[in-house]
């Protein structure tokens, strides 16, 4: 479970930073670039629930 949480962290780090570019790019607009902030704070959030609750 640890190794999960570490994971979805490690996502979310990635995407967090890849909507900017993707927006500014015109590949995507804003709407969808802030879903994608969203999710991702959503995974960061969720990988390190999972991380707690693994280390006791």
């Amino acid at each position: 479970m640890r190794i999960t949480g570490r994971i979805l962290q490690v996502a979310a780090l990635i995407g967090l930073p890849l909507a900017i570019p993707l927006e500014l790019a015109g590949a995507i607009r804003t709407g969808p670039m802030l879903t994608m902030m969203v999710a991702s704070i959503a995974l960061f959030y969720l990988g390190r629930l999972m991380e707690g609750y693994a280390a006791g």
